[in-house]
């Protein structure tokens, strides 16, 4: 294991990576409930957008099957055109690894419908390609709870990292004294983080706490 591999993630040595969160897609998830996936998947989304950590966004078939990005995820990135492609592996298209390269970061946080197709296979693909890959497993999603597992340990053999939305988020601000993104940390762990984001709320509400 090299050393970058051990550096905790960063705004600045990050790209996040959303897969084919798309209507047919959804259609065939069974391994969590689909308005949990949904809800991290978005909340995961922005805070990307909190960090400004590159985002690149992709789809399958848009136009001829899958349907368009869901709206919710969409909103976060009104003036982003996800890159749509006919592969299910998006490293086997050339727009998106062009993408990826272009960020100049080697640390991939990828999360993607669905976990045993377009998670697993460009997961395992960028670390052939030499990049540190952390798959966001409860933002992602499979045809069944075994086929989610499945692909978790078959990723994992290969040297990708399972990480959680909460985690990602965690890791980026790490510190609560960096106000500039403090206050939207918050906000986001209120509107996302359910038994967590409650309690935020009682500790600011009640005694007027500012911890996570």
């Amino acid at each position: 294991m090299n050393r970058s591999s051990l550096e905790l993630l960063n705004p600045n040595n990050c790209t996040i990576i959303l897969i084919d969160h798309q209507p047919q897609m959804f259609f065939g998830v069974e391994s969590a409930n689909r308005e949990t996936i949904i809800n991290n998947v978005v909340a995961l989304a922005k805070a990307a957008k909190i960090f400004k950590v590159p985002t690149i966004l992709t789809t399958v078939a848009a136009k001829t099957f899958s349907g368009p990005l869901i709206p919710q995820l969409q909103t976060v990135f009104p003036d982003q055109k996800p890159i749509d492609r006919t592969s299910m592996n998006s490293w086997e298209d050339k727009n998106f690894v062009a993408a990826v390269e272009k960020t100049k970061r080697k640390k991939l946080v990828i999360a993607a419908l669905w976990t045993e197709v377009c998670l697993a296979f460009p997961a395992i693909s960028a670390v052939q390609a030499g990049y540190e890959v952390y798959a966001v497993v409860d933002a992602s999603g499979a045809t069944t709870l075994e086929a989610h597992n499945t692909a978790i340990q078959r990723m994992i053999q290969v040297g990708v990292v399972p990480v959680t939305w909460v985690q990602v988020l965690c890791e980026l601000q790490r510190d609560w004294a960096r106000q500039e993104t403090y206050e939207a940390v918050m906000n986001l762990a209120k509107e996302h983080a359910g038994a967590y984001g409650a309690g935020i709320f009682y500790a600011q509400s009640m005694i007027g706490g500012h911890g996570g």
